[in-house]
């Protein structure tokens, strides 16, 4: 499946079975990325992503920060916003409460960024927005 198909079969907005089966593709990418650089397609783990982002579940982060830190390309494509779909609070809370490794990796990366003003009035719709304007048709 390529970016266009699962925008056209799951939309922006996936839920139920459709957010599992974008799990399941999204953990398939990551991978292929890591086992080499570009044998996963970055450009459907972003979208995967996004998908998981706008489903606001905390249970997703460290999911989205695997893709993310997946590979070179996936680290460059994947926005560190994306992990935090149910808000900067609850998701530096949710990283804060797991005990492993990445997700301390995670939230240290997630504070350096919000030091280095990238959270600067970040809001959740307004980056579902946006990103519903870069994958409008």
């Amino acid at each position: 499946m390529d970016e266009e198909e699962c925008l056209r079969r799951y939309g922006l907005r996936p839920v139920g079975a459709d957010l599992d089966e974008v799990r399941r593709l999204l953990g398939v990418q990551i991978r292929l990325e890591q086992r080499a650089q570009g044998e996963g397609d970055t450009e459907l783990m972003k979208l995967c992503c996004v998908q998981l982002f706008n489903a606001g579940d905390p249970d997703d982060v460290l999911l989205i920060w695997r893709a993310k830190t997946a590979g070179m390309d996936a680290d460059c494509s994947i926005d560190i916003q994306l992990l935090c779909g149910s808000g900067l609070a609850r998701t530096k809370a949710y990283l804060s409460s797991q005990h492993l490794p990445e997700a301390e990796a995670a939230l240290r990366r997630l504070l350096a960024c919000e030091r280095a003003g990238d959270f600067e009035d970040f809001s959740v719709a307004e980056r579902a927005a946006q990103y519903a304007a870069y994958y409008a048709p």
